[in-house]
């Protein structure tokens, strides 16, 4: 899938509208079981959530970079909406629900774990590619080192040692050491 949908977006860069409409079309489905999976508490905002999604792939088209997956660029994007989402859904919860000292409780316990996953985004974005995306890649989507090196293009031995190289950096920078 990887593939087809570079080669859609890439012509579609070059003027192929035919191509550019097919990479939305088939980008969408994807996104779709993506947020699905995601979102299931909020089923009724799947369609929002994928179409501000789209938009910014279309907005941002001119950022991709050819050398890096594209899933990998995609996937940033998503995640970010993704986030911007979430905190939207989390304040308003906070504001509607302010009886239930339980609840709030649950809901600030919720907004620590998103502030800290903004935090672990940012420390990874500082990462170099040949770091950052073998430990996202490894480590945050579960996927094996033999698929990582497929979706990135490196050797199974280069996702091995940018998972470690990676890794040590982060604890270095959070250590205060960087």
């Amino acid at each position: 899938m990887e593939e087809r949908l570079r080669c859609l977006l890439i012509a579609g860069l070059g003027g192929d509208e035919k191509s550019y409409l097919a990479f939305l079309g088939q980008l969408g489905a994807y996104l779709r079981g993506y947020f699905v999976r995601r979102l299931t508490g909020f089923p009724g905002d799947v369609e929002d959530l994928l179409q501000e999604t789209l938009l910014a792939v279309h907005n941002k088209r001119h950022t991709y970079d050819t050398s890096i997956p594209l899933t990998a660029w995609v996937h940033a994007i998503a995640k970010y909406k993704f986030v911007d989402f979430l905190r939207a859904h989390g304040r308003q919860a906070a504001l509607t629900d302010t009886l239930d000292e339980e609840s709030e409780v649950f809901a600030s316990k919720q907004t620590e774990a998103l502030e800290a996953s903004i935090d672990v985004q940012d420390l990874l974005e500082s990462l170099p590619n040949r770091y950052r995306l073998p430990i996202l890649h490894v480590k945050l989507q579960g996927l094996s080192v033999a698929e990582a090196a497929a979706l990135t293009g490196m050797s199974e031995s280069a996702v091995k040692v940018g998972v470690h190289r990676g890794l040590k950096a982060l604890m270095a920078r959070v250590g205060g050491e960087s």
